[in-house]
């Protein structure tokens, strides 16, 4: 009897000396993300603890740490001395793009697993290199973008494989807001996110992942037969270094994707539209679904859709973090959040990015 108390006790995720609940260990590299926040948010839950934090800037470590009634021995200089003294299961890294490589080259080796901030990293060879040392140390190596927990774009994905408006001919993601500094980001977010080395380039990376993203989920890792782009620098004053307008347009064999990503929206929006053979599905925010059926010439049978948060674990990144690095889940092929997925993205970024700067399309190697 009391051996089978402790296997329903392990699997409840309760640890049977201490009557407590598991928790996850992880460290947060970089406190210079916007996102940043969300760590701290769940950290003030049961089931995940902060055991160190790697911010070499003092002042903006204790304006985060202070704010959440946390300690400054959390603080640490670097990460390796984060990984050295506090040996996390996870590090999240919520600092520049660029670092997203340095996380993984430092916490691999160690067995550690990582979940950055999108994109996956700030070029392809960096991405590459990534990919490499978390399949040669067998570390889950997590990307996350806010659209991956948004229920409506769960429900179009299943509308979309069940077959309600027939194959999908062509697929619309839009994202952005009027740019980092008219929204108020903080300056040490502001002065990386647009900067070209730092973020690989402006809205093309910060928003245009977001559609490579959900594309190739839909399409089941489809890789794009070619990639052709468009940016633009519409705002100098605000953004000097990089582009503020890309428009990128992903070939398939039997459909077309377009992703619109700007810093020059009058109003944030991430959305996405899908355009089958009979109808079409619109995913307009987290949770607001419309589906059209067509019906003659230009008309149609709209059914509307107001949904909930999704199911455990996936309404929250650090459930998710969680539950793979425990094995609770296993993710699908090509999931929003998978390594698999996010090559992909990365291959798409940086054709993108040879296309608008030649002004020719790029197509990929098969």
């Amino acid at each position: 009897m009391k051996n089978y108390i402790l296997i329903i006790l392990f699997l409840c995720g309760i640890h049977p000396a201490l009557g407590k609940e598991k928790v996850l260990r992880i460290g947060v590299a970089g406190l210079n993300h916007g996102h940043v926040g969300w760590v701290f948010e769940a950290n003030k839950r049961p089931d995940i603890e902060i055991v160190g934090i790697a911010e070499p800037n003092r002042a903006l470590a204790e304006k985060y740490v202070l704010a959440h009634g946390l300690s400054m021995d959390l603080v640490f200089e670097s990460l390796e001395e984060l990984l050295e003294k506090t040996n996390p299961e996870a590090v999240t890294g919520f600092g520049t793009t660029f670092a997203h490589l340095e996380i993984v080259q430092l916490c691999a080796p160690r067995g550690i697993h990582v979940m950055v901030e999108k994109p996956l990293a700030v070029s392809l060879d960096h991405a590459k290199e990534m990919a490499n040392l978390a399949q040669k140390h067998q570390i889950h190596l997590l990307t996350n973008y806010e659209t991956s927990w948004y229920a409506s774009n769960e429900k179009l994905y299943q509308l979309v494989k069940a077959g309600q408006i027939g194959d999908a001919r062509k697929i619309v993601v839009r994202d952005g807001h009027r740019g980092p500094k008219k929204i108020g980001v903080s300056p040490e977010f502001l002065e990386w996110l647009t900067d070209l080395e730092l973020n690989g380039a402006g809205a093309l990376m910060d928003f245009g992942c977001y559609g490579a993203n959900l594309s190739t989920w839909l399409l089941d890792g489809r890789r794009p037969i070619s990639v052709t782009a468009i940016t633009q620098q519409l705002n100098p004053g605000d953004n000097p270094k990089v582009e503020d307008e890309a428009t990128l347009i992903l070939t398939y064999p039997t459909s077309q994707t377009i992703i619109e990503a700007s810093w020059n929206w009058p109003i944030g929006r991430k959305d996405m539209e899908v355009y089958g053979i009979t109808g079409a599905i619109f995913s307009d925010n987290a949770k607001n679904l419309r589906v059209r059926m067509a019906k003659g010439y230009d008309g149609f049978e709209e059914e509307k859709f107001e949904l909930n948060t999704r199911q455990e674990p996936f309404d929250d990144p650090f459930s998710v973090l969680k539950a793979v690095v425990w094995g609770e889940i296993k993710l699908a092929a090509f999931d929003l959040y998978s390594l698999e997925n996010n090559l992909i993205v990365m291959e798409i970024l940086e054709a993108a990015k040879e296309s608008a700067a030649s002004g020719k399309t790029v197509f990929l190697s098969k």
